[in-house]
């Protein structure tokens, strides 16, 4: 049985060279939570853009987020309103200590309800991916997000934040975990 492929990108939304971006292309019918004109640090807003998303497809879907958007799925799943088959979340954002500069201040990110990040078991198996060398969350803290979360943790090595700036458009094993996960 096929699913969709839903990419739930982190706070910067689209950006050409991301993985995200071309593993969309790689997927026929992959849809992309839309970005927000509103509201774009609102954690609120972008759960319920990422709801919307999900009502509008039928059957099964298997999630492929990245950075923050992997923190949106975990505060979606909380209270979820459908079944998903599974999830792929590559190096989620810690968003309980201040991030780099260029991206939001931690005040600014508690003050838009993202903190603390949920810590219950997700309702749907799920991939947690770490990197050794991600500026904006250690490896330790991503690897108890997904021993929290009940997911497999996949050890990425040292590839920074799976973003353009660490070297990644193109990231041909996030293909094959979704790959994986569609199965």
């Amino acid at each position: 049985m096929s699913a969709t492929v839903l990419f739930v990108p982190g706070l910067r939304d689209h950006v050409e060279d991301h993985w995200q971006t071309h593993a969309a292309r790689a997927f026929p019918g992959s849809v992309t939570v839309a970005p927000l004109t509103e509201d774009r640090l609102s954690r609120a807003a972008r759960v319920a853009a990422l709801d919307a998303a999900l009502q509008a497809i039928e059957g099964e879907v298997v999630i492929a987020a990245h950075s923050a958007g992997s923190l949106m799925v975990a505060h979606w799943a909380l209270a979820p309103t459908r079944s998903i088959r599974a999830a792929l979340l590559a190096t989620p954002a810690d968003v309980e200590r201040p991030l780099p500069l260029g991206y939001p201040a931690y005040d600014d990110l508690a003050a838009n309800g993202w903190l603390p990040i949920p810590r219950q078991p997700l309702p749907f198996p799920a991939v947690v991916v770490a990197s050794r060398n991600d500026p904006l969350a250690g490896f330790a803290r991503v690897e108890g997000l997904a021993r929290d979360w009940g997911s497999e943790l996949h050890d990425a090595g040292e590839v920074g934040h799976l973003n353009p700036p660490a070297g990644f458009g193109s990231w041909p094993d996030g293909h094959r975990l979704i790959e994986r996960l569609l199965r």
